[in-house]
């Protein structure tokens, strides 16, 4: 027994760590451990947060969770080694009880429990690395965190002014209108575009930036990114002629990033929908934001019924993956963009109003020279 426990010790050690380098080190690692952590977490703050009834305060207890699971994760990779080491000293010991205090002491670096044979002690010294360098890679897995958090937050915040909070794509071409400043359309389908393949990297390698929420309770890096895609569909499929191609190559890279990211969570998407394939926008909620951008005077080429047809074309090739991500993440809840685990209201995002002093109410839009 001593012996077979001491193989399956070895081969406990060496499974924890070709995860912790699949998980920390390589990049598109295989994450498939992390992901049955993260669902044992998940289903706590689940149970949690059904005695919450405000968005505000789930949003503050989802926005532990991450840390969490990080600690959790942690947690069994160093009690998965203190098994398999603790076994591997198991025929050295001559009792699991023992062995495994042995294990622990190294691991830790405590030093109360030891041995003076050989074969023990080289045991205890590997037992003892394992333990300094899987808190070393934990510790130095955090800044890679942070930053592709940061530069995917800072995409976020400047969006907001653009498109409200929550974000609504037909309300960025509005204000992009309101302001006159439709020009700027261009930079930011190109500066979105790169957003969707960094994001679609990172968040690829490393699945636990999925949990990381928005500072603003009511932004959200998912409802930010559908918000610009749609900004974009609308655009090429009310403006076919004067749309800039910036806006088709931010859909491509939008909607690979978000097919990226469910097959990351081991959920299957359609990749290659047909244009005619059915959307869940309704006809109704597009013709609400058919009429908000172009209620502001945004230049249209098409009805909203020729419209229609292009916009869900575009729409099916992301929308599924979309919804699906705010549903695992519970996103706050916006126009457009799907079903919540709580179904929660969808707070409208004010309208954008210039004030001048020769309009305090608000100016009817911004020119180019500004008031």
């Amino acid at each position: 027994m001593r012996v077979v426990g001491a193989v399956v010790g070895g081969m406990l050690v060496l499974a924890a760590w070709v995860n912790i380098a699949a998980t920390l080190i390589i990049p598109r690692g295989r994450v498939g451990f992390i992901l049955l952590v993260d669902r044992a977490v998940d289903r706590l703050y689940r149970v949690a947060g059904r005695a919450l009834r405000s968005y505000e305060r789930r949003d503050t207890l989802l926005a532990s969770q991450p840390a969490l699971t990080l600690g959790a994760l942690l947690l069994v990779w160093l009690a998965a080694f203190v098994v398999g080491w603790g076994l591997l000293l198991w025929p050295e010991v001559r009792s699991l009880g023992p062995a495994l205090r042995q294990a622990g002491s190294s691991i830790f670096t405590l030093g109360f429990a030891s041995a003076r044979t050989a074969a023990p002690t080289v045991i205890d010294f590997l037992a003892a690395g394992s333990g300094l360098v899987v808190v070393a890679l934990q510790i130095a897995y955090l800044p890679t965190l942070y930053s592709a958090y940061n530069r995917r937050e800072t995409e976020v915040t400047l969006l907001s002014p653009r498109a409200g909070t929550p974000a609504w794509g037909p309300e960025v071409l509005a204000r992009v209108q309101l302001s006159g400043n439709l020009e700027g359309l261009d930079l930011l389908y190109e500066s979105w575009e790169r957003w969707s393949a960094d994001v679609a990297e990172s968040h690829s390698s490393y699945p636990m930036l999925l949990r990381f929420r928005s500072p603003q309770p009511y932004a959200s890096w998912v409802v930010s990114q559908l918000a610009v895609l749609d900004a974009a569909a609308l655009h090429l499929a009310a403006c076919p002629d004067s749309a800039p191609y910036t806006a088709r190559l931010c859909l491509q890279m939008g909607f690979n990033c978000l097919r990226n990211l469910v097959r990351t969570l081991h959920v299957s998407v359609e990749e290659d929908p047909r244009p005619d394939d059915p959307v869940q926008l309704t006809w109704g909620e597009f013709l609400e934001g058919w009429t908000r951008m172009t209620e502001v005077g945004f230049p249209v080429e098409r009805t909203a019924e020729e419209a229609w047809p292009h916009f869900r074309g575009w729409r099916v090739n992301y929308e599924n993956p979309a919804f699906r991500l705010a549903y695992v993440v519970d996103a706050v809840p916006a126009r457009w963009s799907g079903p919540r685990r709580t179904g929660s209201i969808v707070p409208v995002p004010r309208k954008f109003v210039n004030r001048t002093p020769d309009h305090p109410e608000g100016a009817p839009r911004v020119t180019k020279r500004g008031a």
